[in-house]
């Protein structure tokens, strides 16, 4: 009995333990390892809310295209709240130029589109048009150590700096299997990421799109232990009474 017993409390701690493999990044990047990297441009989206700035060389001439005109603001709500709301129709409601359609271009696109807009339309000479997603936000759920939505502002932010901003995984996260949904053109994707392989910083997905949403499930020794106890020190103090019940009623 006493055997048994000891057998069950082995393959029981065994079971919840987990691997180097398990909780280890990037395992096959060898030292020195480089390779080219392609930034992905966002593209405007339904919803997206913009903050679109006109400067001249006359500055009175550009005042009337820009909302917020000279003052410096320093609250992303209130460049929120006085933003540019694309339609779902992708469309904004610019001043003096009226509707203009801007979904699915990049912001380069957009700023080119509007400088040339403002200039065939005689509206200013030589304008400089800079245009930004003020509303960006990567939702991250899971075993991670601070779940939640976050904002960025950042034209470009990977899959590992998203996880950074929620606090990294916890050690308790599925590594090899990090799963990103994403809403473009009313089409949802879903893909299945490897952050223990390499690979998935060639994938589409690895540079973060607004809006997406990344989850983390539990690893497998998680899910095990779930379902009788929750770590080595509850073990050892159900090892540590049983051993005592054994030896008192063995006397």
């Amino acid at each position: 009995m006493k055997l048994n017993f000891v057998v069950f409390l082995c393959v029981l701690m065994l079971s919840s333990c987990a691997s180097k493999k398990d909780i280890w990044y990037i395992q096959d990047g060898g030292q020195n390892n480089t390779t080219q990297i392609n930034y992905q441009q966002t593209t405007i989206q339904p919803n997206d809310i913009l903050k679109i700035d006109v400067e001249t060389l006359v500055p009175e001439a550009a005042e009337p295209y820009n909302k917020v005109g000279s003052i410096n603001q320093i609250s992303l709500l209130v460049l929120q709240l006085d933003g540019y709301l694309v339609s779902k129709e992708g469309i904004i409601n610019f001043p003096v130029l009226g509707e203009i359609p801007l979904s699915n271009l990049t912001m380069n696109e957009a700023e080119v589109k509007i400088r040339n807009l403002l200039v065939e339309g005689g509206h200013l000479n030589d304008p400089t048009v800079r245009v930004r997603v003020v509303n960006a936000k990567v939702t991250i759920l899971g075993e991670v150590n601070e779940p939640g939505t976050y904002n960025f502002s950042e034209p470009n932010i990977t899959l590992l700096q998203a996880l950074g901003y929620a606090g990294d995984l916890t050690i308790n996260g599925k590594r090899n299997d990090v799963i990103i949904t994403r809403d473009i053109d009313g089409v949802r994707s879903i893909t299945h990421l490897d952050l223990t392989n390499t690979d998935f910083m060639s994938s589409e997905f690895f540079y973060i799109k607004p809006n997406d949403t990344i989850i983390v499930n539990q690893n497998k020794p998680r899910v095990t232990n779930s379902g009788y106890v929750t770590g080595l020190t509850t073990v050892l103090a159900i090892a540590t009474v049983a051993l005592s019940s054994i030896i008192i009623l063995s006397r």
